[in-house]
């Protein structure tokens, strides 16, 4: 999931990361101890720590070429065309899909030890439940900012994602412009699970949006909601919440709410193709972002929450960064919230009606 920040990483884009930063080199020998010297990752953009990639490089003494992915379809693609990296950092459906397709080799556990750190609710996810072939690095979820001042918080409570057709907020409303998100609120607005094929069920949540488009006239975005909504251009906004987090932190008029409804609950997780160069590198390098230095690095610099419950726990604790801010903390445990599963016939299938939505 793309995030705000801006990183002051030299060489981001698919160049080594050597020379980032001071502190002398390890006198490890990457050849002896894993094969190669060169690690190739490839992540969301700016969903990474400001010192953890080249952290990694001085402590192994190898060079890490480090690329950037907009979306998950664009990730896969470029896997299928032939590109090879050792670690991806895919969301759940997907990662569902590249298990089924064995694109991807298990996790060696025995490097893994710092696996024991995960939090509770990033523990036997549906997609790999055992996580034989993933270990998660965010989390999080899917939930409304708005405006205190402009927007009633009882209308939010109480409507829900359904305040999205509420008249009274015509023209002063962001929805972010992707048919998996915006169906996902309509099949819960309506009390449908957002993994739905049934479809009466997808067509009353296609008029469920066409209704929304005309009564309150959205603006479709991206990653321009988060800059939108700190200078308080509209007064609601559908938004991922480390996005929330940083909104909130920026802008004390916002405030954040999860519908009752339910929501999507989402995680990105490391994986290793099948087709690594250097696994066994890659291993070490998931073991060494599940370390609470690094994920206190990653989670502090983007935003959004901590697979490692020690992080978890101090970010959101008294005093934290986090501290009071209810956008960072996932919600666990409730039964109406869900996790995207895989299916390319009806992706496509809302594809096409999303596009007829933003066109009516």
């Amino acid at each position: 999931m793309k995030n705000w920040v801006k990183l002051g990483l030299c060489g981001l884009m698919v160049v080594s990361l050597g020379g980032c930063g001071g502190g002398g080199k390890s006198d490890i020998d990457p050849q002896e101890v894993y094969g190669c010297s060169t690690l190739n990752v490839y992540n969301w953009g700016e969903y990474v720590g400001e010192n953890v990639l080249s952290n990694f490089e001085r402590q192994y003494n190898v060079k890490i070429n480090y690329s950037m992915f907009a979306s998950n379809e664009e990730m896969y693609t470029k896997l299928l065309g032939g590109s090879q990296y050792d670690v991806l950092v895919p969301s759940d459906y997907m990662i569902e899909r590249m298990i089924d397709e064995n694109m991807l080799q298990p996790l060696d556990k025995s490097m893994i030890p710092n696996l024991a750190n995960l939090a509770d609710g990033v523990k036997g996810l549906s997609y790999d439940p055992d996580n034989t072939y993933s270990a998660p690095y965010f989390w999080g979820m899917v939930g409304i900012v708005y405006n205190k001042n402009n927007v009633d918080p009882a209308d939010v409570e109480s409507q829900g994602f359904d305040v999205l057709r509420n008249e009274k907020y015509k023209g002063h409303v962001f929805v972010y412009d992707s048919e998996r998100d915006s169906f996902m609120m309509a099949f819960k607005a309506l009390g449908y699970s957002m993994n739905t094929e049934n479809e009466d069920e997808i067509q009353a949540a296609y008029e469920w949006l066409l209704d929304m488009d005309k009564k309150v006239d959205p603006s479709y975005v991206t990653d321009e909601v988060i800059d939108g909504m700190v200078t308080g251009e509209k007064d609601i906004a559908v938004v991922y919440s480390g996005d929330a987090a940083y909104i909130l932190s920026e802008n004390e008029d916002m405030a954040y709410w999860l519908p009752e409804e339910g929501t999507n609950l989402w995680s990105d997780a490391m994986v290793i193709p099948a087709n690594a160069k250097c696994p066994k590198l890659a291993n070490e390098f998931i073991n060494y972002i599940l370390t609470d230095d690094a994920s206190y690095d990653n989670s502090s610099t983007v935003g959004y929450a901590s697979s490692n419950k020690n992080v978890l726990d101090e970010m959101s604790a008294a005093g934290g960064e986090y501290d009071g801010n209810p956008a960072y903390l996932p919600r666990v445990g409730y039964a109406k919230d869900e996790v995207f599963k895989h299916n390319e016939i009806l992706k496509k299938k809302l594809a096409d009606l999303w596009i007829k939505v933003k066109n009516s």
